[in-house]
């Protein structure tokens, strides 16, 4: 694992207006994730998790501060630039699993290569991720056909399908028991010690922010 931090941020903050008031969800955040660690965010609702999380894949911009992602600073980027970083460099997985229900597993993998202008085969190294995932047997399956354990898989294929330097997890195994919980964040630390796979993933479940290399605590907006 290389001590350069994949993702760099400074002071950053974030100020959302309802009406006449002004609700500050991030309060000068300071954090550096290094290249190929897991790391977990863990934090009540309302802590700004979900904010982080949302400004380091490029979704909200910040209010102030600086946010640099694989040597990319976001806030210089355009609209475009941004979008075209999410397709190429961030894998996003998140609570809800988010596949097209009339497409098989396998077409709502392929649909991000073509969202990202790949196409052809999946590369060999791909074929060994599926049958870490355990989906390699299930693609030609709809969504409605699939346990709930494996649609999370198949999302989490589809993330990291065009190869991203930094997976974003978002409560991914919210929706999920015990046992396919389990299942899931053993797949996101095999993927991790695998493959170097860098990952962020928020929770508000200890038991899941257990399986990062290191755990981040946010409250109020800030890191405790």
């Amino acid at each position: 694992m290389s001590d350069a931090p994949i993702i760099s941020i400074r002071d950053l903050r974030k100020v959302y207006r309802v009406g006449e008031v002004e609700v500050q969800a991030l309060r000068g955040v300071d954090l550096d994730v290094a290249r190929g660690e897991f790391l977990s965010i863990i934090g009540p609702s309302g802590s700004g998790k979900s904010t982080l999380f949302h400004i380091i894949g490029g979704l909200t911009p910040p209010t102030s501060g600086s946010v640099h992602i694989a040597g990319l600073d976001l806030l210089g980027l355009t609209d475009a630039q941004r979008t075209e970083l999410r397709k190429t460099s961030v894998g996003f997985v998140f609570q809800k699993y988010n596949l097209l229900p009339t497409l098989t597993a396998r077409d709502n993998i392929e649909i991000a290569r073509h969202i990202a202008h790949k196409n052809g085969p999946l590369d060999p190294q791909f074929e060994e991720v599926l049958k870490l995932l355990g989906i390699a047997g299930r693609l030609d399956h709809k969504p409605r056909a699939l346990s709930g354990g494996e649609q999370q898989r198949v999302a989490i294929a589809r993330a990291i399908v065009n190869h991203p330097a930094i997976l974003l997890a978002d409560e991914p195994t919210g929706n999920l028991d015990t046992e396919n919980s389990n299942a899931v964040l053993g797949i996101l630390r095999g993927l991790n010690d695998r493959l170097g796979q860098t990952i962020l993933m928020i929770t508000h479940n200890p038991e899941a922010a257990a399986y990062g290399h290191r755990v981040v605590r946010m409250r109020d907006g800030r890191i405790e």
